[in-house]
């Protein structure tokens, strides 16, 4: 059966002499892999293999049955064509991270329709963002994956609430009695980060380059206390690096 669904292209692998397979966050069925059959040949078809570059986004038909776990697709198209994400490299590198972060998560064919909007538009977002919005993009995205996955940090900052418990998932008055918690800096900054609503504001927030880098990995650190099988991400490093220079 057809079915007609936008997808946003995680990772692409060769297969076999000109075919590929595809992970795609789809809206109406969470991750799939699908196999595309010869985008790698010298046939004019090929050319089309380009548009499964990661970070794309594409309106698909797909066929889908529930039992298999790699599927096919009939027709794909781009959805939205990016006009700078993949050529500027602080763009292109938030873009990988947050696609790692994703591919990271979503482990499981299971329909995530808001995260899929989200992760849709946050793309979109950096597509368009000015240098100060884009640095900030991989942190306010992580924070927001974390709340579509089911843990949402509760509470808010304030003087009487000035640290950030990072195994409880809230706000408190003093330093917890374990190492996994933020200081009242970094707790006001992830407040700011977490309440921003448009685009626009994460530009709105400074920080320098040391106080980003903790951030992310205590953002990560967030995530292996609260998804078991949450693994070590290899993107983080570049990303600092780049966002550094």
């Amino acid at each position: 059966m057809l079915h007609k669904t936008r997808g946003i292209v995680l990772r692409t692998v060769k297969y076999g002499e000109a075919s590929v397979i595809v992970s795609i966050f789809t809206e109406l069925f969470g991750m799939q892999s699908y196999i595309v059959n010869g985008v790698r040949s010298s046939k004019p078809k090929a050319a089309r293999g380009n548009l499964l570059q990661p970070g794309n986004i594409l309106d698909l038909v797909v066929y889908h049955q529930e039992i298999k776990n790699l599927q096919r697709i009939a027709e794909f198209k781009l959805a939205y064509i990016f006009n700078s994400l993949h050529f500027n490299i602080v763009k292109n590198t938030v873009a990988l991270y947050m696609i790692e972060l994703l591919q990271k998560c979503l482990k499981q064919p299971e329909q995530h329709l808001e995260l899929y909007y989200f992760a849709e538009n946050a793309f979109q977002v950096l597509d368009q963002a000015e240098m100060p919005i884009a640095a900030n993009m991989p942190l306010f995205f992580t924070l927001k994956v974390g709340e579509y996955l089911g843990f949402k940090l509760n509470g808010r900052f304030s003087e009487y609430t000035p640290y950030l418990d990072l195994q409880e998932g809230h706000y408190t008055d003093l330093p917890p009695h374990h190492i996994h918690h933020l200081d009242p800096v970094a707790s006001e900054i992830t407040d700011a980060l977490s309440q921003c609503t448009a685009a626009g504001q994460l530009g709105n927030i400074t920080m320098n380059k040391e106080r980003r880098r903790k951030l992310m990995y205590a953002y990560l650190e967030y995530f292996r206390l609260h998804l078991p099988d949450f693994v070590e991400m290899q993107s983080p490093p570049i990303l600092h690096d780049i966002l550094d220079a």
